[in-house]
């Protein structure tokens, strides 16, 4: 088993991105994006947003560097636009305004800000740039990509089983989850932007 895979990188790269991804975190804010959403739409959601993730995750794991390079962008300026984005979204929350549902909505929680940046945050695609970077021989790179499938494997199950808590709660209880999940939302996104002002200041950005 050694000789195809690299089980204490394996090891690493899931439990690191497991923690960073936060599976069971993902749930409240899952549920009150997709509140006013059918079953099935929810269901399409979860299954979008998680490959939306995945494919974000894969494209900078293997081109990272030369994209930011690229475009000019240092990490911490990607990592303070996806705090600035988060902090939107939070607001929306908070303020209920996410119940005016566009005739996308589902497209949208897919994509922005399930996919990305939720899932596939600043936090997921330098924890994986980093992995990929370590990346020395074929047991390496197979221990790297089963660890980032397994993750996803894990959180689309996830997602995608968080409607039985939806209908146990009800609606009172979707609507109390939404508020919390506004307000921790914002406490992500202010750390993120935190964490990236602080590296601007120490000359990394």
């Amino acid at each position: 088993m050694s000789a195809v895979v690299n089980a204490t990188l394996l090891a690493e790269v899931f439990i690191t991105l497991f923690v960073i991804m936060d599976p069971p975190g993902a749930i409240p804010l899952f549920l009150s994006l997709t509140r006013n959403l059918a079953p099935r739409t929810r269901g399409r959601a979860a299954w979008q947003a998680v490959t939306v993730a995945f494919c974000v995750i894969v494209t900078f794991a293997l081109f990272g560097r030369q994209i930011l390079s690229y475009l000019h962008i240092s990490l911490p300026a990607l990592q303070a636009a996806g705090g600035l984005l988060l902090l939107l979204v939070a607001l929306e929350l908070l303020t209920g305004r996410e119940q005016e549902p566009a005739a996308t909505r589902d497209v949208n929680v897919a994509l922005v800000p399930l996919g990305t940046p939720l899932l596939a945050g600043p936090g997921a695609i330098v924890a994986t740039m980093v992995f990929a970077e370590r990346v020395d021989a074929v047991p390496d790179l197979v221990a790297v990509a089963l660890g980032v499938i397994l993750v996803h494997v894990v959180m689309w199950a996830t997602l995608r089983y968080s409607t039985v808590i939806l209908r146990m709660i009800r609606e009172s209880g979707i609507t109390l989850v939404t508020r919390i999940a506004g307000l921790l939302l914002s406490a992500i996104a202010v750390q993120l932007i935190a964490d990236a002002v602080r590296a601007f200041i120490a000359g990394e950005g």
